[in-house]
């Protein structure tokens, strides 16, 4: 039978499966499903999206016998001693089993009134015949499920308890991952075919197994239908998937066998972390297809963050199970495992970092990068030796400047907004530490050689220097996007305040800028919770101050000059803050700047791109120009906090019940914004006392802490007098009064314009700094500030706490990663994608490459939008007067992208990385573009 009548005779088999009621189990015609398809393409281009619906819902009985059938059969093979000799039992078999199985599932997970039959069909106990000893070309189909008259009629002895389906086939799956002749290399000295070898050296193993491209897409396939059987969690609201779980990942994540979980472990992630892209040189190589390797990679590294970030559900019975994969990753504790990692990771982020050319198009983004920053982010929550590793060695300067850089280049970025957030929220990870703090202070040497988005003109100062000026910028060119982790940003300030020597004066400026906008009366009244901000920020000023006075002379000059706008916090009132805002806005009626912001507001002359970001979300119909006239006021809100102090229990301590009672209400809320909630005022003392599993950021979830800092979007906040006195005496301004009390005085006048009398002023201004610089160290024996310096504030470490909401969150960018890197091309343009991936891949059967597992069907966990816009002429999508030549140059390299429509997956936390439709890379997501 030639490949087109095989796939023709596949299609009608297809029809026939919706169209015939009943079909028994012992029909011949199941054997199709394995025996007909060529390749990985042949089933999901031939059993359609509509095929598998109409089956679902107009003959279920026998989607059920096609789930039996394959999932039988594939168990067949694998326990076949002959597996996987061509004639006896064919590798091809298994493979087109794994690939109905991945075509099929999705369609039933996004069914909502077939949950209680999915969870009867795939997980409860089951009584099937007893194997007999099957050939190749038989039905090796045996389990239909018989009636009690039926099984009293035959022999009892001829059934027996099985395992659920589920539970079977994931055991099948993993152990055909480690199978000699399928994945692994034949060994005739072997005692068994499964053999849990770890796949490539690195964590755990000195020396790489041999491989070729057909196991490696072996790999990919089995590593494909797992994250399928998991992706049920994509069908979940991001509220309920904290607690309800998901019944595959739980399993797998729960495994108590030690050497299973080492292998799957070791081997997913060696292989994610050792594999290295950059021996392409060529232009436009980010575009083309390279190896089969690059799935399996993909793949390895999706699975791995899925068991990873994993909470194991509680049942209220009993505590949670241990998530071993979690477990056996924080146990690592070997330096040189540390700097595998630290090296692999490091490589994948600094690569876009490191691709310069001027041909158009080819700047490379990392495909990698998003889950990349995830694991890291993972591994340092749950290894505290890693974790310090990292921030007590000079690769905590690294990953600082990595996570700046892909927040400034991406700050804006609808679709990178989840992946900014992880890269704030590794920041405040890495700052809790001590060691944080003092490793900041080391001297920037190599700012000229950063990519031009993390660049500072004309900088010179340290690593603090760097992050603090950075911090301030996107707070203020983010245009708000960024609204929900001002309170973790504020936070990395604080928890690095105590340790912070020598601040510049252009960063001493910075923090006083935020401090002028955030003190504003826009600010101030825009919502109840804008002043918790207020108050993080002068708590880390104060904590500069009282901890490193003496180090800190740009910072107490700032202040000094900044004394009008404390002094007037301090006597702030309702009617003078409307008054106030009433003046700013004539001012800016009659086109003239407020004057009392003059000094911090207006963007610097080296950095143009310092502008506030828009109003309030209440003022969007206020022009963008409008918007850095009043006191450079930027958007606030939507944010978690906590005001409480002292000693914070862990998740696990709530109980299972509270945790239930609560997903009701948890469903009905908005996760759009529903970051891990900041632990305010923590001291060092109350967060020693705090249980190991806590410090550790564990990953169970939590449902306290799930008050939000309010924008005033929700029914409109009017402020009053009586709310003003419940937060205003609490302002920490003691500090910063006393300051400016007792050393205002040697302040040096103040100029402006550019006669001969202003420069004699000027100079005479400037010798006045130079002696204020100086008596600054001596003026801690001034009995007010001696006072202060004497007993100073604790050092407090703002934690952040996992809620349900953030949890959600979390795993929501996860599988919306997971579906754009899947996302397949547009239909017209299938036949010409997979013939240009095929050609270079040189096998047309091979199952690398993203083939749409999700796609069309009705996920909940993210939104999904199709619809986007046609961008410009480029290399890769030719339009007009450059067809001819860009079609020649297509041609020519075979595998450019040739998709031009836009799809975007918007997470619950953002939107995530735009994948082109047409995308050649088989795992990667395309370049990031705006949408």
């Amino acid at each position: 039978m030639g490949a087109s009548e095989s796939k023709l005779v596949f299609k009608q088999g297809i029809f026939r499966l919706s169209e015939e009621k009943a079909i028994p189990a012992s029909d011949p015609y199941w054997l199709g499903f394995w025996e007909l398809p060529e390749s990985v393409e042949d089933v999901f281009s031939l059993f359609s999206p509509n095929d598998i619906r109409r089956t679902r819902d107009a003959s279920l009985e026998n989607l059920e016998t096609l789930l039996l059938a394959v999932t039988s059969r594939l168990s067949t093979l694998k326990d076949h001693p002959s597996f996987p000799d061509p004639e006896l039992a064919p590798e091809r078999d298994a493979l087109n089993c794994i690939r109905v199985l991945t075509r099929t599932l999705p369609f039933i997970y996004e069914a909502d009134h077939l949950a209680e039959w999915e969870e009867k069909f795939f997980w409860a106990m089951r009584r099937r015949k007893s194997r007999r000893a099957q050939v190749a070309g038989e039905v090796l189909f045996d389990e239909s499920q018989p009636d009690d008259t039926e099984q009293k009629a035959e022999d009892p002895e001829q059934y027996e308890e099985a395992k659920p389906l589920a539970e079977e086939l994931l055991d099948s799956l993993i152990d055909l991952l480690f199978y000699q002749g399928f994945t692994l290399p034949y060994s005739p000295d072997a005692k068994s075919r499964v053999t849990y070898a770890i796949w490539q050296s690195g964590v755990g193993c000195k020396q790489s197994i041999s491989t070729n491209k057909d196991l490696e897409s072996n790999r990919s396939e089995i590593l494909r239908l797992l994250l399928t059987l998991m992706s049920k969690s994509m069908y979940t609201s991001s509220a309920l998937l904290p607690v309800q779980g998901v019944r595959a990942v739980t399993y797998l994540a729960t495994c108590a066998d030690k050497q299973i979980v080492l292998s799957v472990l070791c081997s997913l992630l060696n292989t994610a972390i050792k594999y290295n892209a950059a021996s392409w040189r060529i232009p436009y190589d980010h575009m083309v297809w390279k190896d089969s390797r690059q799935s399996l990679v993909a793949y390895s590294l999706q699975m791995l963050l899925v068991l990873l970030l994993y909470p194991i559900p509680e049942d209220g019975r009993s505590p949670a199970p241990k998530n071993y994969y979690r477990h056996f990753l924080g146990r690592l504790h070997r330096p040189e495992d540390f700097q595998f990692l630290a090296d692999g990771m490091t490589r994948v982020l600094s690569h876009p970092m490191q691709a310069t050319s001027y041909l158009p198009g080819t700047q490379k983004q990392s495909r990698r990068a998003p889950e990349v920053i995830m694991l890291f982010w993972e591994v340092l929550q749950c290894n505290k030796r890693f974790r310090a590793f990292i921030i007590e060695s000079n690769r905590m300067h690294d990953f600082v400047i990595l996570m700046i850089y892909y927040a400034m280049e991406h700050k804006t970025d609808l679709s990178w907004q989840g992946v900014v957030r992880m890269c704030v929220f590794v920041l405040q990870t890495m700052s809790v530490e001590p060691a944080f703090g003092k490793n900041l202070n080391k001297q920037f040497e190599a700012q000229d050689t950063l990519p031009a988005a993390i660049r500072l003109p004309q900088f010179r100062g340290s690593y603090a220097d760097f992050l603090i000026i950075s911090i301030h910028n996107l707070i203020t060119t983010s245009q708000g996007r960024l609204e929900a982790i001002y309170p973790a940003l504020l936070a990395i300030i604080g928890n690095m305040a105590a340790y912070a020597q020598h601040l510049s004066l252009t960063t001493s400026t910075k923090l006083l800028q935020l401090f002028a906008t955030m003190s504003s009366p826009s600010f101030l009244l825009a919502n109840e919770n804008n002043h918790a901000l207020l108050q993080s920020l002068l708590e880390a000023i104060n904590t500069m101050i009282e901890h490193q006075y003496a180090s800190n002379a740009n910072l107490v000059y700032i202040v000094l000059r900044s004394r009008k706008r404390i002094e007037a916090l301090r006597t702030f009132t309702l009617e003078g803050g409307q008054q106030e805002m009433e003046r700013v806005a004539r001012r800016r009626k009659e086109g003239v700047e407020s004057p009392s912001t003059e000094s911090f507001a207006q963007p610097s002359r080296t950095n143009t791109n310092e502008t506030m970001s828009p109003p309030s979300r209440t003022n969007t119909n206020r022009s963008s120009t409008d918007a850095t006239v009043e006191d450079n006021t930027f958007t606030i809100g939507d944010d978690e906090d906590s005001d409480d102090d002292g000693d914070r229990p862990t998740p696990s301590q709530y109980s299972p019940s509270l945790r239930h009672s609560r997903a009701t209400s948890v469903a009905s809320s908005s996760a759009e914004d529903a970051v891990p909630v900041q632990l305010r005022g923590m001291s060092e003392k109350a967060r020693g006392k705090m249980p190991a599993s806590a410090q550790s950021f564990s990953r169970q979830a939590s449902t306290t802490s799930l008050t939000r800092v309010g924008t005033g979007q929700f029914g409109g906040f009017v402020p009053t007098a009586e709310w003003i006195e419940t937060w205003l005496p609490e302002l920490p301004l003691h500090t910063l009064l006393t300051l400016t009390k007792v050393l205002s005085s040697r302040l040096p006048p103040t100029t402006n314009g550019n006669t001969a009398s202003d420069d004699h002023m000027r100079q005479e201004a400037n010798a006045r700094i130079t002696e204020l610089l100086q008596f600054l160290p001596e003026s801690a024996e001034q009995p007010a500030v001696s006072a202060i310096l004497s007993a100073p504030s604790p050092i407090r470490v703002h934690l952040f706490e996992w809620s349900t909401l953030s949890l959600g969150w979390y795993m929501s960018v996860l599988w919306s990663l997971i579906y754009a890197a899947e996302m397949h091309v547009a239909p017209a343009a299938s036949a010409t994608a997979s013939t240009i991936s095929n050609t270079v891949t040189g096998n047309a059967s091979m199952g690398i490459g993203p083939i749409g597992v999700w796609n069309g069907t009705h996920v909940k966990l993210f939104q999904v939008s199709t619809e986007g816009k046609r961008e410009g002429p480029s290399l890769s999508a030719p339009r007009g007067a450059v067809d001819a030549v860009g079609s020649r140059l297509v041609d020519g390299v075979k595998g450019l992208n040739l998709g031009g429509l836009m799809g975007r997956v918007t997470g619950a936390g953002g939107n995530l990385p735009s994948p082109t439709l047409g995308n050649s890379e088989g795992q990667g997501r395309s370049s990031i573009r705006e949408v």
